[in-house]
């Protein structure tokens, strides 16, 4: 009897074992296969993968924006804790912006986002403007924090309201989102260069140029046409206020503009996603020069560096990069696939979003595991998806050229092998073991059984 136990135990371990096995590897690597032979990843579409991870992260969204204003502790949140400050808005504009963005691009109304993601939608955009979320910046500004410089902030409280607006149209966003959109850009307007500081002595030009595109994204909602002030905006990003390169510079010193860091590739890839709407022939030209100085293929990965090459530890972590590896930075890709499908590059984006794909770890029930380990836990748990989401949503600039190509790295096909190599080597190694189990199992049987006839 005491052996059938055993045996039986083990049998439930290695159903177990199999059972974890195909969750965590075999239907995730059957997920990517799904994913590779979509074709909204090589050309203009909504890929599939983004439409399963809004379905999947709404109701997570929704949930934890509740209960982090309810908590109340984003109001005593360390100043500097980039984590606990910045990442929880970042996480509620990139889901607003992605539901504007699936909203827009899907044809059949009875499957668009609002039909689903009503509430969510506005718990995102309650994060936005709740006071306990806006205490690290007052502590930086002061009272008068929302009409004074905080240009970084600011701005996304101009991009989630903008898409809280243009999906509710309900008006509830419009008169702070007004108030914003004139201050601010009456702000940088008469400044000497074009440009703002985000915190007290730290000026990132890449911000104020993402900030203009989301002004202009406002007059859609507001009626406004801020053409004009665009035009003249352009004045912080040409000439003299440009890299070495001719690119826009990440970070400066202001009042002189004092170049503090040159152009980076999150910078630029954030700022690429936004440039075709502003200056759609400067946009172009950056595109080039960001594509000639940063684009790199290693064989086993392809993509945008972070950092020049010569100017940097080819394998490091940064703070704003996140990890750098063999140049490849991890931040410069992931938003570089929004900046490759706004500028038509599609080429890259494919080359881009097959690597994502493929290393993304995509559960069944529709968590991306590596976006979500990366992200901040207690503060922001859903950043990676948002940001992904977000990423995958944004169509290309009415207009622009198409470009369609691109490969598949080693890194998707070592990818792929993981998931499979691993499935394969537990049905294996479990597979070896059923006849033992199975002797075991007759033999106590056979024991049990002449027991029982002897008595």
């Amino acid at each position: 009897m005491k052996t059938r136990i055993v045996a039986l135990a083990e049998a439930a371990l290695h159903s177990a074992l199999i059972a974890l096995t195909a969750y965590y590897f075999f239907l995730p690597g059957l997920s990517v296969l799904r994913d590779l032979t979509d074709p909204a990843l090589a050309r203009p579409g909504v890929p599939k993968r983004a439409v399963d991870l809004h379905r999947s992260l709404t109701p997570r969204i929704e949930h934890w924006a509740r209960e982090r204003i309810a908590s109340g502790r984003a109001s005593s949140v360390p100043l500097y804790d980039v984590p606990a400050t910045e990442w929880p808005l970042f996480t509620a504009v990139f889901y607003l912006m992605a539901t504007e963005q699936l909203e827009q691009q899907i044809p059949d109304a009875s499957e668009r986002p609002m039909t689903y993601a009503a509430s969510a939608v506005s718990a995102a955009r309650d994060l936005l403007i709740d006071p306990s979320h806006h205490s690290w910046v007052k502590t930086h500004w002061g009272e008068d924090y929302l009409h004074r410089q905080n240009f970084f902030f600011r701005s996304l409280l101009i991009a989630g309201l903008t898409s809280h607006e243009a999906l509710t149209h309900d008006g509830s966003s419009l008169p702070m989102l007004r108030d914003q959109v004139e201050t601010l850009s009456a702000s940088l307007d008469a400044s000497r260069l074009g440009l703002m500081n985000d915190y007290p002595e730290e000026c990132y030009p890449i911000d104020v140029l993402a900030g203009i595109g989301f002004i202009r994204r406002a007059d859609a909602v507001l009626g406004t046409d801020h053409s004009a002030f665009a035009a003249r905006a352009l004045r912080a990003f040409e000439g003299s206020m440009t890299d070495d390169l001719g690119l826009v510079r990440f970070r400066v010193d202001l009042p002189d503009a004092d170049e503090v860091q040159p152009a980076r590739g999150i910078g630029m890839s954030w700022s690429l996603i936004f440039a075709p709407d502003l200056w759609p022939e400067r946009s172009r030209e950056w595109y080039a020069t960001y594509e000639h100085h940063f684009w790199q293929d290693r064989t086993w990965a392809a993509g945008w560096r972070e950092f020049r090459r010569g100017t940097w530890p080819e394998w490091t972590f940064e703070v704003d990069a996140g990890p750098v590896a063999d140049g490849f930075g991890t931040a410069a890709n992931a938003f570089g696939i929004a900046a490759a499908r706004r500028n038509g590059r599609f080429d890259h984006a494919y080359t881009l979003s097959t690597q994502l794909v493929a290393t993304a770890w995509p559960l069944p029930d529709g968590t991306l595991l590596s976006p979500r380990t990366v992200s901040q836990a207690a503060d922001a748990p859903y950043l990676g998806e948002s940001g992904i989401l977000y990423f995958l949503t944004v169509p290309p600039k009415e207009g622009v050229a198409i470009v369609t190509g691109g490969s598949r790295p080693w890194l998707v096909w070592l990818s792929l092998a993981t998931y499979f190599a691993i499935s394969f080597a537990m049905v294996f190694a479990v597979g070896k073991r059923i006849p033992s189990l199975r002797r075991r199992l007759c033999f106590d049987a056979a024991s049990s059984a002449g027991a029982e006839h002897h008595q």
